[in-house]
């Protein structure tokens, strides 16, 4: 089965009625034949841009199903919303910053896709959308590269819209087959990331509405169960991590942007593998989630240009995530220290986490060729810490002032350098409305 391009393919037995003939399921059974039917023609209704996204945020959601998505109990949502609360009374003794959190909430993995899902297409859209484009110009010349496999009667199917409607029809046709197929693909990735998040702010990045701080009991739980930590400790620890990304998002204005922009950079030079592409097209079946998947997983299909400016991109965007990670760690471990008695064990285990990745984590990495995990966290960390021995910790936040004050990547290879090279800040061009600080 694995040679038949798009599920295509005759019965493995001609005495094999229902055997697979195409796209849409067996053919014996008129029903499921009628269903996807139904299926293919939603994709093909899509009117969106590129990607399909409702497509996307389907599978996303029949990927949380199937692993288990217990609703919120208002005594969980009690619970999150009092370990937030006290998590920012600590961390107004551990950073200069005031709370950023207007909003606490508990969400259900579901709720986190759909608090999320905006910024996810935002990011992914413009690399997702090469897939597209590089998907349907691969048939869009000549229906004979379907493959040898394909039935008579589909290939003069799409013979025939090619003669009657152009090439133009068919290559639209097929560039609507894409974008289910890569629609399909990152919804997988996404609803499996949201199997293993415990936060808006989980993986570095501000996806969730701004203010909004939210856990996710069941996240939450299943962190805990590696830890044999108390689950309110575990619960309290968390809030903390997260109350920390929302101060410093909240009251460093540029930084969301800064974020983002460097994944939209990063994103702007990946290319897509035709030689790979080319290989996983034949196991492409476009009704089967799963099966695409795998057809499309593995390493470079997604690919980044080997070019100094998207090298610079990709160091860019490692630094800015390790120093918001390290900004977080270094707040959270003041905060803590004396009042969680595990706080050095749950603080490791978060480095673990974020340094090596989930499953869910590796399959978003393998969509789109970018793994969003702070390479240099703890390197980071030391010059945050370094900088609140040396300064305090007004001093060490007036960093954030300007992302020009920032350390830059060759910076986290001599942490103690970066801290002790350094004079102090003066901010008054800025507090002025000047363009650049001094030091």
């Amino acid at each position: 089965m694995a040679d038949r391009p798009f599920g295509f393919g005759l019965p493995d037995k001609p005495e094999d009625p229902g055997g697979p003939l195409g796209p849409f399921g067996p053919m014996g059974d008129p029903q499921q034949f009628a269903d996807a039917l139904r299926h293919f023609a939603d994709m093909l209704s899509w009117r969106g841009g590129p990607v399909n996204w409702d497509l996307s945020k389907n599978v996303a959601r029949q990927v949380i199903a199937a692993g288990g998505d217990p609703s919120v109990l208002d005594a969980q949502g009690r619970e999150v919303a009092d370990a937030i609360r006290l998590a920012d009374l600590w961390l107004d003794e551990a950073a200069s910053f005031p709370s950023g959190v207007h909003k606490t909430e508990a969400w259900s993995r579901s709720e986190w896709l759909e608090a999320t899902f905006g910024v996810w297409t935002t990011l992914i859209d413009p690399i997702a959308a090469k897939g597209v484009e590089a998907m349907s110009g691969m048939l869009s010349t000549d229906p004979a590269q379907l493959g040898d496999n394909v039935p008579e009667e589909i290939r003069q199917a799409l013979g025939a819209l090619g003669g009657a409607g152009g090439l133009a029809g068919l290559t639209a046709m097929l560039r609507q087959l894409g974008g289910a197929m890569v629609g399909s693909q990152t919804g997988t990735a996404i609803g499996e990331l949201a199997r293993e998040v415990v936060s808006s702010t989980d993986i570095g990045l501000p996806l969730g509405p701004e203010g909004t701080a939210a856990l996710l009991p069941s996240g939450v739980a299943e962190f805990g169960q590696g830890t044999s930590v108390d689950a309110g400790e575990v619960r309290l620890f968390l809030a903390l991590r997260e109350a920390a990304h929302h101060r410093l998002f909240a009251h460093v204005p540029w930084l969301r942007a800064h974020l983002l922009g460097a994944v939209e950079q990063y994103a702007s030079g990946i290319t897509v593998d035709m030689t790979r592409l080319s290989e996983a097209i034949p196991d492409v079946d476009i009704t089967n989630p799963e099966a695409l998947r795998d057809a499309l997983a593995g390493e470079g299909l997604f690919r980044p240009e080997d070019t100094p400016a998207q090298k610079a991109a990709l160091a860019r965007l490692e630094t800015a995530l390790a120093l918001v990670e390290g900004w977080v760690a270094t707040v959270v471990t003041a905060a803590s220290a004396d009042r969680l008695s595990h706080a050095d064990a749950l603080a490791e285990a978060i480095r673990r986490r974020r340094a090596t990745g989930g499953p869910a984590e590796r399959t978003f990495a393998t969509l789109v060729g970018l793994e969003l995990r702070p390479r240099r966290l703890r390197e980071a960390a030391a010059i945050w810490q370094g900088l609140t021995d040396a300064r305090g910790i007004d001093g060490r936040d007036a960093l954030w002032a300007h992302p020009d004050l920032l350390p830059v990547a060759d910076d986290l290879e001599n942490p103690d350098a970066f801290v002790h090279g350094q004079p102090e800040l003066d901010i008054s061009d800025l507090e002025d409305g000047g363009d650049s600080p001094r030091r």
